[in-house]
């Protein structure tokens, strides 16, 4: 049984009574094996796999996790314990209670966010300081929801950021719309996983977890911890080491770790000393560099590994193309094989100069990361337009189509869809092929408000027949949605190219069922 495997210290927070416990492990002291033991002295205990959550901060590690206990357990067992990350459950609960529910990525919903804000025309505003952009306070708002659960959006920036207390309304309002924009369409995002996960908790969704483990619990953040306490399950297992955190930049909150014992003043703390990975020659250096952070729990690492040790190098350059050379030239001299070599770097222009340094000297190297081919702008253009072709409602997928278009921003290709459906009574797809002749104009007038920098810009429509030389099909040419003031000749033919394809993946999507069905 894994319980055997443990040492002492790890068998001690394994087999500790149910309650509030908490695991502080450093890198290396085997805190996989801890939480794997825990579960086994769980599902020894009687107590049901259905009944225990194991939350990751990857689903790469969860299943690991699982794994190990298959070498003891049935399948049958594993299987029907609950555990990833903290948004695959939410999202595995959500869908239960809402099978319509609709995941949107963060770069989807940023698009979105961007063609709210840029109704707003800061410019007009003339105000000494300038506004932040849309991709930046889309980050900010999502930094927010993480962190803060008491505080308006509005009067949270206006706290932390003082210097744009003039623009925090106009905030508010972009945020405000957002969340009624994606609410009317069914978009949730990965914070909107947990937040409704957390709302939803006692009232429509309801779990019966009689332990929940937390892995890597010193990157927890404010939003993740409250959906622990709404849980509130009778027994809670937290794992992680203060000196770890590295996601301050994603809201994580060291407070959660740091006041686990004065928020539960019955917690019961243990601590894994015994370091399984490194040398001594590491774990000193390592030491040196965390030595000056608050202590709040004693930590003292014991050394197991007796191979001798190779002291860590620092080198110093003044040029980076010497670096790159230098590095490069040491792995070759390297008696090592080049499959147990890696480079960690930064950033990708960091990469580039690696790489190339390497492949000069004949080296081999695999590279990491960097862009998908998926995120290539072809690639992401049809699969934009499978997307719309196949579910005519997908708003952002004709948002990041009409993007394309030269002079049509997010904003404008949101009023385009948005008069589309009008035409359309509704349906884009009708708006599109067959839309209302009797609607002349089908963008919504704009409500007005200096205030929140919201100005009708479409007081002066234009007319669709100053599009009439460019020889576009009737239809279009004839469109009240021409009319829009941000459509230039390019735009227009862009629009003109997009209603003849679409038209002709319908005729063939006809001609095909058709054919098809007198077989």
């Amino acid at each position: 049984m894994p319980l055997s495997l443990l040492n002492e210290e790890q068998l001690n927070a394994a087999t500790a009574e149910s309650g509030r416990n908490i695991v502080i492990a450093s890198a290396g002291t085997g805190k996989t094996s801890t939480i794997v033991g825990r579960i086994a002295h769980l599902l020894n205990s009687n107590v049901a796999p259905e009944e225990i959550l194991l939350l990751t901060f990857t689903n790469k590690a969860a299943a690991e996790m699982v794994e190990r206990l298959t070498r003891f357990f049935s399948s049958d067992v594993t299987s029907r314990i609950e555990a990833g990350t903290f948004h695959a459950i939410c999202y595995k609960l959500l869908k239960r209670h809402n099978p319509d529910l609709l995941l949107k990525q963060q770069t989807e919903l940023k698009t979105l966010f961007r063609s709210i804000y840029e109704k707003r025309e800061f410019k007009k505003l003339a105000y000494k300081i300038v506004e932040y952009s849309a991709n930046y306070l889309y980050d900010v708002y999502s930094f927010y929801q993480n962190t803060e659960l008491e505080l308006g959006f509005g009067d949270w920036m206006s706290e932390k950021y003082p210097d744009h207390d003039f623009f925090c309304d106009i905030y508010e309002d972009i945020s405000h719309e957002y969340e009624l924009m994606k609410e009317s369409y069914g978009y949730i995002n990965f914070n909107d996983l947990l937040i409704k996960t957390r709302n939803l908790l006692g009232s429509d969704i309801f779990v019966n977890f009689k332990e929940v483990l937390v892995d890597e619990y010193q990157d927890t953040n404010s939003l993740q911890g409250s959906l622990i306490d709404k849980m509130d399950p009778s027994s809670l297992f937290c794992v992680g080491d203060y000196d770890q955190s590295i996601f301050a930049f994603n809201g994580a909150n060291i407070n959660l770790i740091g006041s686990f014992s004065k928020k539960f003043p019955d917690a019961k703390v243990f601590s894994l000393k015994k370091n399984y990975r490194s040398t001594a020659l590491i774990l000193s250096l390592a030491d040196r560099v965390i030595k000056f952070n608050d202590r709040i729990y004693p930590k003292e690492l014991i050394v197991v590994r007796k191979d001798d040790p190779v002291s860590p190098t620092l080198l110093e350059f003044n040029e980076l193309f010497e670096q790159y050379s230098k590095v490069s030239y040491m792995i070759k001299a390297n008696s090592s094989n080049y499959d147990d070599v890696a480079v960690i770097f930064r950033n990708n222009s960091s990469a580039d100069g690696i790489e190339a340094g390497l492949r000069e000297l004949g080296i081999p190297c695999k590279r990491k990361g960097g862009k998908s081919f998926f995120d290539a702008k072809e690639v992401k253009i049809l699969f934009d337009m499978y997307s719309f072709f196949v579910n005519p409602k997908d708003m952002m997928a004709f948002i990041h189509i009409f993007e394309y278009a030269k002079g049509i921003g997010s904003a404008t290709a949101k009023d385009i869809f948005e008069a589309l459906k009008r035409l359309g009574r509704g349906s884009a797809y009708d708006g599109i092929l067959h839309p209302d002749t009797h609607i002349r104009n089908p963008f919504e007038q704009r409500k007005v408000n200096f205030q929140l920098a919201l100005f009708d810009d479409f007081v002066h429509l234009e007319s669709e027949s100053k599009f009439s030389h460019l020889g576009l099909d009737d239809k279009i040419s004839n469109s009240s949605i021409l009319k829009h003031p941000k459509f230039t000749e390019e735009s227009a033919r862009f629009f003109n190219d997009f209603y003849l394809l679409y038209k002709r993946i319908v005729r063939t999507k006809k001609t095909y069922l058709y054919d098809r069905s007198n077989k």
